[in-house]
């Protein structure tokens, strides 16, 4: 493995490193917890709007209908419409919407009745240049771990004119692997910024591990999205503090969405781009 190499696998572990985290829970403090993703995918896109519950409940945090969502771009506006009645609390944006790069979207919430004493939230987000993802490649290392570990690697170029941060996520055979927020991947792009990404490990998968080791005829799938800085941030917290996205119960104090008004959770904004892999053979020494 060379020096370029080396610092990608030891960027990643660190990223993913947990740390001790000082966090003051409050079981009483009702907030209106977002989540909502703006993509330049064709797919209808959708915001999300609940209730918190107390930090240790185990019950589904219940939704909050009858708002007035909408969402601009600084030129058009558009109102989301709440899907009732088979999802309530959900927010759908219309089948045309299609997010542009560049673009900062903001969202206004204003709800029939207060949450935490306020009926108006908002939140905004930049969809950031994309980044064209060239080629990935499977690849097994007997060396890792007690049995060995197959690593995810991708290949792109960095456009270098700032700090990037990117999020990776991963699917085998049509089936989403990366379906939950402790399953992504981040990384910034400090140690290859303006370089050729050649050959960063974006996911390490335990061979011993039935569902994570990979099999000849599998067909790997990553998406590599290119985030703000804020959402990274976002994601590095909820991942080092443990929760899981939706917030089925309230999140830490100390993590930090953009959402106004004591509101938790994150309106996120990215462009992506995809590439596919098929396992050719098994693990080899």
């Amino acid at each position: 493995m060379n020096k370029r190499f080396l610092y990608f696998s030891l960027m990643i572990f660190v990223t993913g490193c947990s740390e001790k985290i000082d966090m003051k829970l409050d079981d009483s403090h009702i907030q209106l917890s977002v989540e909502g993703t703006i993509t330049t995918d064709s797919l209808q896109q959708a915001v999300k709007l609940t209730r918190s519950a107390g930090y240790f409940s185990n019950q589904p945090a219940p939704a909050v209908s009858r708002a007035i969502v909408t969402l601009s771009d600084g030129t058009a506006t558009d109102t989301l419409r709440e899907d009732l009645p088979a999802r309530p609390g959900t927010y759908a944006l219309p089948q045309y919407f299609r997010g542009m790069i560049g673009k900062t979207y903001s969202m206004e919430i204003k709800l029939a009745e207060p949450i935490g004493d306020h009926t108006e939230y908002s939140a905004s987000c930049r969809i950031m240049q994309s980044v064209t993802l060239d080629s990935i490649s499977a690849i097994f290392d007997p060396s890792l771990g007690k049995e060995g570990y197959w690593q995810i690697r991708i290949f792109a170029q960095d456009p270098g004119d700032e700090t990037n941060y990117y999020l990776f996520r991963y699917s085998r055979n049509g089936v989403l692997v990366s379906d939950s927020i402790e399953k992504w991947s981040i990384t910034d792009d400090r140690f290859f910024n303006g370089s050729y990404i050649d050959g960063l490990t974006a996911f390490y998968l335990n061979y011993s591990h039935s569902s994570e080791t990979l099999h000849p005829g599998d067909t790997i799938l990553v998406q590599m999205s290119a985030i703000t800085r804020e959402y990274y941030n976002f994601i590095l917290q909820v991942q080092q503090a443990g929760i899981q996205i939706p917030f089925f119960s309230g999140p830490p104090a100390n993590v930090e969405g953009n959402i106004s008004n004591g509101g938790i959770g994150f309106l996120s904004a990215y462009s992506s781009s995809r590439a596919a892999h098929v396992v050719s053979r098994p693990p080899m020494p």
